[in-house]
């Protein structure tokens, strides 16, 4: 998928929110060595980096957008182009974080503890992914796809498969010292249904949008808005309150 860091950062308040919650359940520990796997556009590595400001901290991304911003605004940090799929070092670390990342990549049974088997003994993974997908924003999102004159281009778009907690915390705890796994949802306020669909541009509708041509991508918001506008009516003053669980999880190796 094609990453725009522009847009992504529209709503970075909102966006890092979770990831400080995350950072802040790690332990106070001596941190050499910590990884950022998804980095984005730095907002996470720049609280990772905060937490831990004496390890050496590197981000990756598969963006080249994400990562050429995230230079740009931590240039004393290492970001580095890669796959995170495929990542495979060999060199043992002391945190590895993982913020709204995983979600996109396919095997968590797999993925996973080969995450945890690249920390240090007494080193801890650190990973939050969106936990949305029975929500309405992406319950309308198929739905227009799939109702549309697109039908045919996006009907049958699929996003890689997300497990209950009870499903990553027996996958971890059966490699892992401990395992922490909660579940928080974020209400956040925002200025109509045109800005939740902005959110969701930078995000859950990528997979649609890449595959339509400008007219098609302008029908197909227009649709998805007027969906949304009725599923997350307005208060008073215009603001709508998104709701957006998220699933977060610690494990000691």
């Amino acid at each position: 998928m094609t990453w725009s860091a522009k847009q992504y950062s529209t709503f970075e308040n909102e966006r890092t929110r979770p990831v400080r919650d995350l950072v802040a359940a790690l332990p106070s520990q001596d941190v050499k060595l910590a990884v950022d796997l998804g980095c984005g556009p730095g907002n996470s590595t720049e609280v990772l980096a905060q937490r831990f400001p004496g390890a050496t901290v590197t981000g990756l991304d598969s963006s080249e957008d994400m990562v050429s911003a995230a230079r740009k605004r931590l240039p004393q940090l290492n970001f580095e182009v890669a796959d995170i799929g495929a990542w495979s070092p060999s060199q043992q670390y002391d945190v590895i974080l993982a913020n709204a990342s995983l979600q996109w990549l396919p095997d968590h049974a797999t993925l996973y503890p080969h995450l945890l088997g690249k920390l240090a003994p007494g080193g801890h993974l650190a990973i939050q992914t969106p936990d949305n997908l029975e929500e309405p924003a992406h319950r309308l999102a198929r739905e227009t796809a799939a109702n549309g004159p697109w039908a045919s281009k996006i009907g049958e778009v699929k996003l890689p498969p997300r497990h209950s907690a009870s499903f990553y915390y027996e996958l971890l705890r059966a490699h892992a010292s401990q395992v922490d796994v909660w579940r928080t949802t974020y209400f956040h306020a925002l200025a109509g249904a045109a800005a939740v669909v902005e959110w969701f541009k930078g995000s859950a509708l990528l997979p649609y949008l890449e595959k339509l041509d400008a007219d098609e991508r302008s029908a197909f918001l227009a649709a998805y808005q007027a969906a949304i506008a009725e599923a997350y009516p307005a208060l008073a003053d215009g603001t709508v309150l998104l709701p957006f669980p998220r699933l977060f999880i610690v494990a000691r190796r």
